[in-house]
């Protein structure tokens, strides 16, 4: 009889255990290219449906198993500015134990020279001299720019002087400590050498379902389908005319306009987000018609900065991207992430998504965790009776 009894609270204990589902919803990974990456760019209907920081993601190939991935969303673009701007010598001496080498521009500019170092060239060799760099707007005043060394020996050189930050000194002096060798340098430049990196989103544009409601003076534009979408802008279309002040339920506000004078056309009716998220399945934006009559709202267009996951992807392998939202999922961790960098700089190819499945939403109101606790109680207090049964049959 205890043995019965037992077995049916171990049922009911898994029942109550398997009662809470792991992921609902799926979208199928349609494979291209042969590159060993590849990446696949998130969907709006991904993002409605999954956590708001996309902690539950899950990429699986057709084994089971789970294929590392990381979240990328940025695209780094670097230029680089060089320039070399040429100096002429205006005075070379000696005073005590140094050398002193004075230049100034070769030719005279009418803007600002900003430099990052400045470079030598010699035909000198096997050397290696401490120096000391100074700067002058005038060349009288000098102003001590750095200390730093000059040497070319066994074919290493070094023959240039970096600033900590970019200069616009006209006249340089260098000194050399002790140059009995008397090297000289047959030409110096100012060099300006930047390279500067812009981080751009991937914005990606859709046309989601709305709502129209005009009352009030007000019209309000509902809009489905942008939960958890880091927005970028919301763009009305309308053939209306039309000047008006727009908000929308983020708070984000601005003065859109449709108009076409005197045979010109003007039109903005675009509202920056700033990347905003919004947490509900509804967004608003309300517009203030005052007595006027409310315009004509033809179509909506939405901007989102979207997030790709990037994953190594195995020829002849189909894999499922497996997501849901689960507020305790704890977000993977892979070793992919810590070379991202060197992957992202390497040929990655772009994958779609086939079919996206949207399980039904879980019944609300069946919570499982008070049966549960009660399995897990009754479980213990029923070995406890045992075991103290089988004490007392021992003792008699």
């Amino acid at each position: 009889m205890r043995k019965k009894t037992i077995s049916k609270l171990a049922m009911l204990l898994a029942l109550a255990i398997a009662a809470t589902p792991a992921f609902a919803h799926t979208a199928s990974i349609q494979m291209a290219g042969n590159s060993r990456y590849k990446a696949l760019r998130l969907t709006p209907e991904i993002y409605n449906n999954a956590n708001s920081d996309l902690s539950d993601l899950l990429v699986v190939d057709s084994s089971g198993q789970n294929a590392p991935y990381f979240i990328h969303n940025t695209m780094v673009d670097t230029s680089a500015s060089y320039e070399a701007i040429p100096m002429k010598l205006a005075n070379s001496y000696l005073k005590e134990d140094s050398f002193y080498f004075d230049y100034e521009l070769a030719l005279p500019s009418d803007s600002d020279t900003i430099g990052t170092s400045i470079e030598f060239e010699t035909r000198d060799t096997n050397f290696a001299k401490n120096a000391t760099l100074y700067g002058s707007y005038d060349g009288m005043n000098w102003d001590k720019v750095t200390d730093d060394m000059l040497y070319s020996i066994d074919k290493k050189t070094k023959l240039s002087i970096g600033f900590t930050s970019p200069l616009k000194y006209t006249y340089y002096r260098l000194q050399l400590s002790n140059n009995l060798e008397q090297i000289s340098f047959s030409a110096a430049s100012i060099v300006y050498n930047i390279e500067t990196s812009n981080a751009s989103y991937f914005v990606e544009a859709f046309n989601p379902s709305f709502n129209v409601k005009s009352s009030d003076g007000k019209t309000v534009v509902s809009i489905e389908g942008l939960k958890n979408l880091r927005l970028d802008s919301v763009e009305i279309q309308t053939s209306s005319m039309f000047k008006r002040y727009a908000c929308t339920s983020s708070g984000a506000s601005k003065e859109i306009f449709n108009l076409s004078l005197n045979g010109e056309a003007y039109s903005d009716t675009r509202i920056p987000l700033a990347r905003q998220i919004p947490q509900y399945d509804v967004f608003e934006v309300t517009i203030t018609d005052a007595d006027d009559k409310p315009i004509i709202i033809d179509g909506v267009t939405v901007n989102y900065c979207a997030d790709e996951i990037v994953f190594e992807g195995e020829p002849g392998i189909m894999y499922t991207l497996e997501f849901g939202q689960d507020p305790a999922k704890r977000a993977p961790v892979y070793d992919i992430a810590s070379y991202k960098e060197e992957i992202i700089r390497g040929g990655i190819d772009r994958v779609g998504i086939s079919q996206i499945d949207i399980s039904a939403e879980i019944p609300k109101g069946r919570d499982y965790t008070a049966v549960f606790n009660i399995v897990v109680a009754a479980a213990a207090l029923l070995l406890g009776a045992v075991i103290v049964l089988k004490l007392v049959k021992k003792q008699a």
